[in-house]
């Protein structure tokens, strides 16, 4: 038939290859979704269904009493109650840290500015749970801080959350400021320039022109930050610090096994707090971001500081920087310190070496290092298949459902990994993994099934087999979970830069090579690929190094010793006594190494559209 029909790049191409394509976009698509659903959704619907069942062996009805009983606890009240304080004042502190830098960075010049650009990214290289050994090392009551004042006041005693706030902020200002420089880049200088004119002063114009119109940036990088620091794990963990949701949740693992809904609904509870406080937050402080009629270069709009005022403001960023890297200088000099040779002293009287040979010979240590490598590697090539498709059909396409597609490829920056990764758990203790099949499908499969395969499918199936996923028990086999989990929480990475990649490369050159006979996906391969290589090397070396130091899913689906990779090894360090604490940290240095470079790398190849990567 040789009617033609309009395609979307407004080509005439035949009905048939038309229908050809029309299967094979809303196939893939299809394929995501179920991909999606079954390591993204489930996992999160077995968490809430678990809150909500009367009887998790029966999972039969509905009721809220598990959740009213946290309510009714005191203990879990207080510790809700203290996850929330951590979160608000720890995004409190980033956006006081961040915006004015931002605001600095964004309208001024002034001397080092390039540098100093660049040295804001700097605690992004270390996890705040890393962080917190050289906190402790610094201002504990035996710390640097107490002997150069010769006194003994315990900073981190009752002040734990402080601490927990400071070190959380001082790691994740940064998403803020991503976001924030984005947002005032994109204002329109005259509407600054027309408020000036009328006589409105600069604190006058900052209030009521830019930060309304920057808000819903700045709101992005606020919702990362406070999600993130209402379930951070890791943190808490370091301080011992146990009065926090996450921790209960984690200490609570080990109930799961006995069917006890407790652990469920503390985690329902917890995500059921994140969202609130993200649909709070977004009415409140969110909304649509404003047109501009015109967006000058930065160069253009920026004004130059001289003199005093210019060196104020490089001081500025000098400052936090200084302070944002004590936690870092705090565990390299405890990854050079004999054990015990870093005591009521302001600096280690003996130094060593040798923390670092032993983080990486140390049989816990070397099986973490290539326990992270392997599932690293593997989560990053499984996003790098996964992006491509998902940015393919969200730029290339008209496909009904794609922008459901792309919300959900975000959606795990806005779940908590501590939710996920119970979800995950949750899910290896149902079918087709363990239990049995509900009784109403196998009713379904026994109408159209001879009975004895529906006897062979409704108990668990997969149990026993090569891809029998366990957590719990005497013999688990997490490996393919944690590189599921790495690949779900670092998904909008590769989704992101592989999205603004396609946005930037013109769909007239692969249809160019359709038209000279090369299938869709040779033009794909040969044509789109090489011109998106950099974007995707800059989300796969994202999600290989932010992989690396996972904490939640680390600390919760793996564990056995043979199993933990690299930051729950850490972790397992500073619970030993002796060079324990020395071997962690150097391993958190190694750890440091590893991130400085790739995030340079991600940030030489992406530029300015890194900010885009951590936005929810």
């Amino acid at each position: 038939m040789s009617t033609l029909h309009e395609a979307s790049t407004g080509e005439k191409v035949p009905i048939g290859a038309r229908a050809a394509r029309f299967i094979g976009q809303y196939g893939v698509m299809i394929a995501l979704f179920l991909l999606l659903g079954a390591f993204l959704l489930y996992p999160i619907a077995l968490t809430v269904r678990g809150g909500l069942a009367p009887d998790l062996r029966s999972q039969d009805g509905w009721t809220l009493r598990h959740v009213v009983a946290v309510f009714e606890d005191s203990n879990e009240r207080r510790a809700l109650f203290n996850s929330l304080k951590i979160a608000l004042g720890t995004t409190t502190l980033a956006c006081c840290i961040a915006l004015p830098l931002a605001i600095l960075s964004a309208r001024y010049r002034f001397p080092l500015k390039g540098v100093f650009n660049a040295t804001v990214l700097v605690p992004m290289i270390m996890p705040p749970f890393v962080g917190a050994i050289g906190v402790k090392a610094m201002l504990g009551r035996q710390g640097a801080l107490n002997a150069l004042l010769g006194t003994e006041f315990d900073f981190l005693g009752d002040g734990k959350m402080i601490g927990i706030m400071v070190v959380q902020a001082l790691y994740l200002f940064p998403i803020i400021y991503l976001n924030a420089t984005a947002a005032l880049a994109n204002l329109d200088p005259a509407l600054d320039e027309a408020a000036e004119n009328l006589g409105a002063g600069p604190w006058r114009r900052l209030f009521r022109i830019v930060l309304p119109l920057v808000r819903p940036g700045i709101f992005a990088g606020a919702t990362i930050v406070l999600i993130w620091s209402f379930t951070e794990l890791g943190t808490p963990l370091m301080f011992d610090f146990d009065r926090v949701t996450p921790v209960r949740i984690f200490y609570g693992l080990k109930e799961v096994e006995n069917a006890s809904p407790r652990p469920y609904a503390l985690t329902l509870v917890l995500l059921t707090a994140a969202v609130l406080m993200y649909t709070v937050g977004k009415i409140l402080f969110g909304g649509k971001a404003h047109a501009m009629y015109a967006k000058a270069s930065r160069a253009s709009a920026e004004k130059p500081l001289t003199g005093v005022r210019g060196y104020l403001a490089a001081g500025a960023f000098a400052f936090v920087s200084l302070v944002a890297v004590l936690p870092h200088l705090g565990v390299i000099l405890t990854s050079i310190t004999l054990p015990g040779q870093w005591y009521r002293t302001v600096l280690p009287t003996a130094l060593t070496g040798d923390n670092y040979v032993n983080a990486l010979t140390y049989d816990t240590a070397s099986s973490g290092i290539t326990n992270s490598l392997m599932l690293a590697t593997l989560a990053m090539g499984l996003n790098l298949v996964i992006g491509v498709f998902v940015a393919y059909v969200i730029v290339r396409t008209r496909a009904r459902g794609r922008g459901v597609l792309d919300a959900l490829c975000m959606m795990p920056i806005a779940v908590p990994g501590l939710v996920m990764a119970f979800g995950y758990v949750a899910m290896t203790l149902r079918w087709p993994f363990d239990g049995r099949l509900p009784e109403r499908l196998e009713r379904v499969l026994s109408m159209v099934l001879p009975e004895r395969w529906v006897v062979s499918i409704s108990h668990a199936p997969l149990d026993g087999t090569w891809f029998d996923l366990a957590v719990l028990g005497t013999d688990p086999n997490p490996f393919p979970l944690l590189v599921i989990a790495y690949a779900v929480r670092r998904l909008p990475y590769v989704v992101r830069s592989t999205v603004a990649g396609l946005q930037q490369t013109s769909g007239e050159l692969e249809e160019a090579a359709v038209n000279l006979g090369a299938s869709r996906t040779t033009a794909v391969r040969k044509v789109i690929l090489p011109l998106i290589m950099a974007n995707l090397i800059a989300g796969g070396i994202l999600v290989f190094s932010f992989s690396m130091l996972e904490v939640s899913d680390s600390l919760i689906l793996a564990q056995q010793q043979k199993h933990y990779p690299f930051t729950k090894a850490i972790v397992a360090f500073t619970e030993r006594l002796g060079d324990g604490p020395y071997v962690a940290s150097a391993m958190g240095v190694w750890g440091m190494a590893l991130l400085t470079t790739t995030l340079l790398a991600a940030s030489m190849l992406l530029g300015k559209k890194l900010g885009a990567i951590f936005r929810a």
